[in-house]
């Protein structure tokens, strides 16, 4: 297929790392010259420099003949200007990222008038995705698809776990017939298991299970949800602020610092029920004086990965059951695994995964949604 890239920020460069290896025909287009020098001398691609709203830049990247047009810049105007440009010159599917509220909540009208294909929404999948992992340890992750009917849970069984020393038939006949361990990796080695294959420690499984079989299965592999009664949240940005109108909904106790005051400000009339601290000075010296060791999770969401980092491994060292971290670069992801502080979650995942998915349906069109999910899979490891 034929496909383009508009933005060659980090969603963008790691979107043409997780292509590299497909014989797809790719372009790339950003207005920095020097962007689009270091993509194309490292990836066997085309560029162009240019604007992405520009008629003109789409012909020359050949936005006519597209199968996939994608637009990631940082400016949602830009990336629906973009998508409906390259859909006038003839491109087949055309997706778009948003990042602000107002048009995200508007996405099924501009798909109308836009004719966009696909919108990826990375700021409010990333709070949904926070929203089914608070209060679970750090060896597990979950993802859904299918509008939540299908859970793919990524895990690192340890001491303890029920499935460690059995075969993928005793696990099916003795532990759970509910689920599916879709994928092991050993190593570098990546597994399909069959009946004889035998769970170790330092195994990662993805395993599939269906909705309504979900906090089941997770009880019969070994996984409790820690009390996630009382929550603090450092950052309160958009994401923070989906997060937030989720939790408050569950009658959640909420904390929320920010840095900033004017927000602060707009929090307290957004969530009169939560409490709202203006974050000013040493992170850590706020935490400590707001006492957040006694919460049941926290989730740091600021805008600074070496911020959201040093909240994370305070949370960590004074043993607060649940803690996930925002982690926006691919080097900082690596990190935190390496340390196992928990769960991370990266708009850059979010973004990327669901593009792959896309484009992997669009690849096998007579298939159905659980190719995406053992695409989405494979897409993982490659991260």
């Amino acid at each position: 297929m034929k496909i383009i890239v508009v933005g060659l920020g980090e969603a963008g460069r790691t979107l043409i790392r997780m292509l590299d290896a497909s014989e797809h025909d790719i372009c790339v287009i950003d207005r920095d010259a020097r962007c689009v020098d270091a993509v194309t001398d490292k990836y066997p691609v085309n560029g162009v420099v240019g604007s992405g709203a520009s008629a003109e830049t789409l012909r020359k990247a050949g936005a006519d003949t597209a199968d996939v047009f994608i637009a990631l810049t940082h400016t949602d105007e830009i990336n629906l200007i973009s998508c409906m440009q390259a859909k006038a010159l003839g491109a087949s599917k055309c997706v778009a990222r948003l990042l602000m509220p107002d048009l995200v909540a508007e996405d099924e009208q501009l798909k109308e008038k836009y004719k966009i294909d696909y919108f990826v929404k990375p700021r409010a999948d990333m709070a949904d995705e926070i929203y089914k992992n608070i209060g679970l340890p750090g060896n597990i992750k979950l993802e859904s698809f299918m509008n939540d009917e299908i859970y793919v849970i990524d895990l690192n069984p340890i001491g303890g776990c029920p499935l460690l020393g059995r075969n993928i038939a005793e696990i099916r006949e003795e532990i759970c017939p509910d689920m599916m361990i879709a994928t092991a990796i050993r190593g570098k080695r990546v597994h399909t298991p069959k009946d004889n294959f035998v769970v170790k420690e330092g195994d990662n499984l993805y395993i599939t299970v269906e909705r309504e079989h979900l906090e089941e299965v997770l009880g019969k592999i070994g996984i409790r949800r820690s009390p996630s009664d009382s929550i603090v949240i450092v950052g309160g940005g958009i994401t923070g602020a989906y997060l937030a109108e989720k939790l408050t909904a569950d009658h959640r106790k909420l904390t929320i610092l920010d840095d900033d005051l004017d927000r602060c400000r707009e929090l307290m009339d957004l969530f009169p029920n939560a409490q709202i601290t203006y974050a000013e000075g040493d992170i850590t010296e706020v935490l400590e004086e707001e006492k957040v060791s006694k919460a049941d999770a926290i989730v740091s969401l600021t805008d600074n990965d070496e911020t959201n980092l040093v909240v994370s491994m305070f949370a960590w060292s004074k043993g607060i059951p649940s803690v996930i971290t925002r982690v926006d670069r691919q080097v900082h992801v690596k990190l935190l695994h390496k340390v196992n502080i928990d769960i991370t979650v990266s708009p850059t995942e979010l973004t990327v995964s669901r593009i792959m998915r896309f484009i992997s349906n669009m690849a096998r069109p007579d298939e159905d949604e659980h190719v995406g999910i053992m695409e989405f899979i494979g897409d993982i490891r490659k991260f």
